[in-house]
Formats: C-alpha cells, sequence, structure tokens
C-alpha cells in the first residue's frame, strides 16, 4: 500500500511540474518598446539598438513578440502606450521617456494594469511608476567633463553651459558637474541654457552666447550633437577665444577626432552608448520569459574617452 501511495506521489508531482511548464509555456511575452524617434544621431542609435535587440529576441524565442514604436513628441508616446495596452495587448514595456514629468503619470496607469516596466535613461519622477531602471551614469556624465576642464583651464576661466531637456538625468549631469565647479572658485559658469540636444538649437544659444560674453575659455556642450552647433556658431562669429568644447556620449565621428587630434578643440569625451536600451530590451525579455524580475537599478559605467583609450570607443558601423 505504501509503495502505491510513493507511486502516486511521484505521479501527481510530475502532473503538477507538467502542467506548471504547459502554463508557462502557454503565456507569451508581448514587449512593448517605447522610444524617441531618430531626431539626432544618438536617437538614431537608439532606435537602431531597439530594432537590432528586436530581431535577435524574436529569433531566439519563437513565443516572444517585441513591438517599437518611435514618438517625436511626449504627448505622442503617452498616446502610444495607451495603444499598445489596448491594441497590442503587451504585458511587458521598456520606455525611454522623451519627458520625465509629463510620462509619469501615463507610465503608472500602464503599470497599474499589471504591465512589468522597465525605463531607461530619462527617469520618471517617481520610482513607484516602474519596476526597473536601466542607464548610463549621468553622475560621471557631468563630474567626468568638469575634473577634466577644471585642470585643462588651472583653475581659472569662463565657461558657458549647454543642457539638454528638462529630464531627471540632465538634473543629474548638471548637478555632477556644479558639485566639481565649486571646489574651483577661479571658473566661472557665465551661463546654462537648454540646447534639447540638438544641433540647431546649440547653434543659437552658442550665438547668444557669443554676442552676450566677450571671453569664453571653454564650453561644456554636454552632447556629442550640440558640441557640433558649438564649432558652427564659434566658426561664423571667428572667434579665438575658446580653447576646449567638451561635447558627450562618444559619438564616432568625436572619438574619431580624438584619436587623429584632427581637432584641437575636441580633445575628449565621455562615453554613454546609446546600447543600453538593447541592454535594457534583452534583460528584461530574458527575465520575464523566466518569470523573474530585473534589479531596481542597473546603471552602466561612463569612461572619460582621450587619445589614450579612444580606439576602446570608436564604432564605424553603428550609425552614433
Amino acid at each position: 500500500m505504501k509503495r502505491i501511495t510513493k507511486i502516486l506521489g511521484a505521479g501527481l508531482l510530475a502532473l503538477n511540474a507538467l502542467s506548471a511548464a504547459s502554463a508557462f509555456a502557454a503565456e507569451k511575452v508581448v514587449l512593448g518598446v517605447a522610444i524617441p524617434t531618430a531626431t539626432h544621431s544618438f536617437t538614431a542609435g537608439i532606435v537602431w539598438w531597439a530594432n537590432e535587440a528586436k530581431a535577435e529576441l524574436e529569433k531566439a524565442h519563437p513565443g516572444l513578440k517585441v513591438i517599437v514604436k518611435t514618438a517625436a513628441t511626449a504627448p505622442e508616446q503617452a498616446n502610444q502606450l495607451q495603444d499598445m495596452l489596448t491594441v497590442n495587448k503587451i504585458n511587458t514595456l521598456v520606455i525611454f521617456p522623451i519627458e520625465s514629468a509629463s510620462l509619469t503619470q501615463p507610465v503608472a496607469q500602464v503599470k497599474k494594469k499589471g504591465v512589468y516596466v522597465t525605463v531607461v535613461d530619462r527617469g520618471l519622477t517617481t520610482n513607484d511608476a516602474q519596476d526597473a531602471y536601466v542607464s548610463g551614469d549621468n553622475t560621471a556624465f557631468g563630474k567626468l567633463p568638469a575634473e577634466y576642464m577644471a585642470k585643462r583651464l588651472n583653475g581659472k576661466g569662463n565657461i558657458v553651459v549647454f543642457r539638454g531637456m528638462p529630464t531627471t538625468l540632465d538634473n543629474t549631469r548638471f548637478d555632477a558637474f556644479n558639485a566639481v565647479m565649486k571646489d574651483h572658485p577661479g571658473i566661472k559658469i557665465l551661463d546654462a541654457k537648454y540646447g534639447n540636444w540638438n544641433r540647431d538649437d546649440a547653434f543659437k544659444v552658442m550665438q547668444d552666447y557669443l554676442t552676450r560674453f566677450k571671453q569664453i575659455d571653454a564650453v561644456w556642450a554636454a552632447d556629442d550633437d550640440m558640441a557640433i552647433g558649438v564649432q558652427k556658431a564659434i566658426e561664423q562669429a571667428k572667434r579665438t577665444d575658446i580653447k576646449d568644447v567638451f561635447g558627450g556620449a562618444g559619438a564616432k565621428g568625436a572619438v574619431k577626432k580624438i584619436m587623429d587630434g584632427s581637432d584641437p578643440l575636441i580633445m575628449a569625451d565621455v562615453s554613454y552608448s546609446p546600447k543600453f536600451i538593447y541592454d535594457a530590451i534583452k534583460m528584461t525579455a530574458e527575465a520575464r520569459l523566466k518569470g523573474e524580475k530585473l534589479p531596481a537599478n542597473t546603471i552602466i559605467p561612463s569612461v572619460l574617452i582621450t587619445k589614450e583609450n579612444a580606439k576602446q570607443f570608436y564604432f564605424p558601423n553603428s550609425p552614433f
């Protein structure tokens, strides 16, 4: 009798395991990806890496569906979230918010519907709206340029600053930059304005700076696209007082200049690759397929790029 009981028990265990596996296999992961439109080279890299992740993951996991949506504005991105929820029936979301404050509530509403949410790069105004956060190191993105520029200026000079867009990551970068500069009272920050990570906007802001300030020693452009707009304005104004333009993110054009030593204004950069959207999508999809969660925060280090290490950050086939 005991032997029969053991056999029945083993059979029930096997059936339970089979049922669990069948239920798991039947549950499809539908992952929505909400990212900005490719308005400049960095977001072009974001779009390219997101589609690379979709192609690789769907090929490796037949039960997985990845839907990539791009938006030009925050309201458009918010509307896409509702469409992905009601039309595509997503149960997982990876979002690169166009703006922090205006996207927080729409993302929170999606999470309340039971969707697992990973936020990438530009954060939301509250962590309650997300399950996980994946980002580059925004503190280092502001700290490393400040340390480099303070050393290049020997602790004395005038700097103008470009900010990105009004987001939490821009605040983190700007605060980290200012924290270093507080230790260098001989360096004066003349002004800091938003250039929206856009070379045309940066060109206009730099024209304003050049009109208002007769002596500028260095520019923290805080983005490689904005650095291009800054340099164009400097060239048109034929100003020779500016000795450094520090961009950011490690675009291949900027890294090539550093490697070649071909531009005396561009001597260093800080890494911040758009590949993190690929990493975030892959990590989220693979965790969801296993029924697991990501760590609350995953930070990808940012590194100072100089002539000595530039080759490690040069990817000629990438759009960025």
